[in-house]
């Protein structure tokens, strides 16, 4: 049977990877983004789609969308939580207060609304799915990105006891830990990092691959790939995990 999906900040970049997959594998798929042109261009792609514009920083926003998607499907059998923000690369003590509650409030803040709104309605399928999209740095620390390292901590305590009190549900939760995504973002990332080493892009480059054992940085699809996993009957006893996919990335420069 084909699943009713729920992804966050779906517009572009990963989110867009995970739902297209949900929506290749014959779901009926629902995202939100705050950018309304990445929007309209995944729709003019895939007519299918059901989209909403949503500053999911504001909890307001993020329930008058929410409303939408019940009157959309009804229920709910897959919850992706991809919202996130990186916050400014810089050393703690120059992290103002301002953009440390900016990257914990949509990181965790808006994740907490959006799961305990879809609950209810994940209670309603014969096999809820949740999926948290953490990082590495939720698994390892990250060096000048405190709040957003926090956050993705954040996130797999969130999993964990999520998955504990939701299995009686026949809910399963789990986490996915992205490593370099290859993309647009991470080239902000390593230049970021190039700059305040004070080395060029392509040394910052290397230096990331050199501590990775894959020599190369993840394909988006490949995060698509597990969750569409994750959420079939082959993984419905998969629970609580906390799933690495980074090209086994040991530590950050």
């Amino acid at each position: 049977m084909d699943k009713k999906v729920f992804v966050s900040a779906g517009g572009s970049g990963i989110g867009r990877c995970i739902a297209e997959a949900f929506l290749k594998n014959g779901d009926q798929v629902f995202v939100c983004d705050i950018n309304a042109e990445s929007l309209a261009q995944f729709k003019q792609d895939f007519p299918q789609l059901h989209t909403y514009s949503c500053d999911l920083a504001q909890p307001d926003a993020i329930q008058d969308m929410f409303q939408q998607v019940v009157h959309t499907f009804g229920h709910l059998d897959v919850l992706v939580n991809n919202t996130g923000i990186s916050g400014p690369t810089v050393a703690a003590e120059d992290l103002n207060l301002e953009d440390w509650n900016a990257v914990l409030n949509l990181n965790l803040n808006s994740t907490f609304l959006m799961t305990k709104l879809a609950i209810p309605y994940l209670k309603q399928s014969i096999g809820g799915s949740i999926i948290n999209l953490s990082s590495i740095a939720g698994r390892l620390g990250y060096p000048y990105r405190l709040a957003y390292s926090t956050s993705k901590w954040g996130i797999v305590g969130f999993t964990k006891t999520l998955s504990m009190e939701l299995g009686i549900d026949n809910i399963r939760v789990n986490a996915i830990l992205p490593g370099a995504v290859d993309g647009e973002r991470v080239q902000h990332v390593l230049q970021a990092r190039a700059d305040l080493a004070n080395i060029s892009l392509e040394q910052a480059t290397q230096n990331a691959l050199n501590n990775q054992s894959l020599k190369y940085f993840v394909d988006p699809k490949h995060i698509a790939d597990l969750c569409v996993f994750l959420t079939s009957e082959s993984g419905r006893s998969i629970s609580g995990q906390i799933l690495p996919i980074d090209g086994d990335k040991q530590y950050l420069n």
